[in-house]
């Protein structure tokens, strides 16, 4: 699903005072963290991911991993800070994903 301009704001604004779900430390990116993150988005559909100061990784390297092999959106990237979502398939988890669609 590509965003448009307004539902990123939308989601944007929903994560405002969201913590951090998922950290990127040391031991970097692997298919297990990425597994995890998306049973958590199925689930909640919009998540921070932090990045540790230990890590060697980049804002940049987490959002190309991301998106090269998922489906996920990178809505917004803050600092260390990613902000993602991806639309629940079931429909008791669906709730930023109709007010995207509206949008």
């Amino acid at each position: 699903m590509k965003l448009r301009g307004k539902q990123k704001r939308y989601l944007r604004s929903q994560a405002n005072r969201m913590k951090p779900l998922f950290s990127v430390g040391k031991n970097g990116l692997n298919e297990t963290w990425l597994e995890q993150v998306l049973d958590a988005l199925h689930r909640r559909e919009l998540i921070k991911v932090n990045i540790q100061q230990n890590s060697d990784l980049e804002v940049s390297d987490v959002q190309e991993y991301i998106e090269e092999n998922s489906d996920i959106n990178v809505v917004q990237t803050i600092g260390k800070t990613l902000l993602l979502f991806l639309p629940a398939s079931k429909e008791k988890f669906q709730v930023y994903s109709v007010e995207v669609r509206n949008i």
